[in-house]
């Protein structure tokens, strides 16, 4: 049985399997390497519909659709968030909170999701993850303590930055009940949390595909 499931090749080479995080890996390199493929397909066209020619209106049209999908470079005044895990060996630094647990001492799901949600609320006109825009499809998603952002795979610190008002979105991300609760961790054991104002950010427009694979109705 052996002899057949190894087809001639040795099973207990740790070469011959690939660990899942290698496959990870490589599907966020080759992720990476399509989405510049379609950055350039689609400078591509729009070279071609500017020499076949556009009416001004059918212009400013489309280049107020394409500012409003984050397909365009957005630049202006914002906010500049980031979160990192704590030391290794942090222990708790309040007297009488419990010394904490692997979970306590690294960025969750929720905290990333929460500083993107506040800054949404604060008016921010574009968001920029790591080195990816936000459009309306996005998600953020973490897998195990890597964040993974349309079909690449992101480790710590996550770097979050919005532009728009930036007293707003500050306001916004102060008020916000899920990013008061990762304070109280960052108080507790020294999670990771910067906030800088910046008065001339720069956001990349999105690169990667903007065809909806599928949806459902509610």
């Amino acid at each position: 049985m052996s002899g057949r499931t190894a087809h001639g090749t040795d099973l207990r080479t740790d070469n011959s399997l690939l660990k899942l995080s290698d496959v990870i890996q490589q599907r966020s390199t080759q992720n990476q390497q399509l989405q510049e493929q379609v950055a350039a397909d689609q400078d591509r066209a729009d070279g071609l519909a500017r020499e076949q020619g556009q009416s001004p209106d059918d212009a400013a049209r489309l280049a107020a659709l394409q500012q409003a999908a984050g397909l365009d470079p957005l630049h202006g005044p914002g906010l500049t968030v980031t979160l990192d895990d704590a030391p290794p060996n942090a222990t708790a630094r309040i007297p009488g909170v419990p010394e904490p647990g692997v979970n306590d001492l690294v960025i969750h799901q929720q905290d990333i999701q929460a500083v993107v949600n506040a800054l949404w609320r604060g008016g921010a006109e574009g968001i920029q993850v790591m080195d990816q825009r936000l459009i309306s499809t996005s998600a953020v998603r973490c897998v195990g303590n890597t964040l993974l952002l349309q079909g690449r795979v992101y480790s710590p610190p996550y770097v979050i930055r919005a532009v728009g008002r930036s007293d707003a979105l500050r306001a916004a991300v102060d008020a916000d009940p899920t990013i008061r609760n990762y304070l109280g961790y960052v108080a507790a054991y020294g999670l990771g949390w910067k906030v800088q104002e910046g008065n001339e950010l720069s956001l990349p427009g999105y690169a990667g595909s903007i065809d909806l694979r599928a949806a459902s109705a509610q």
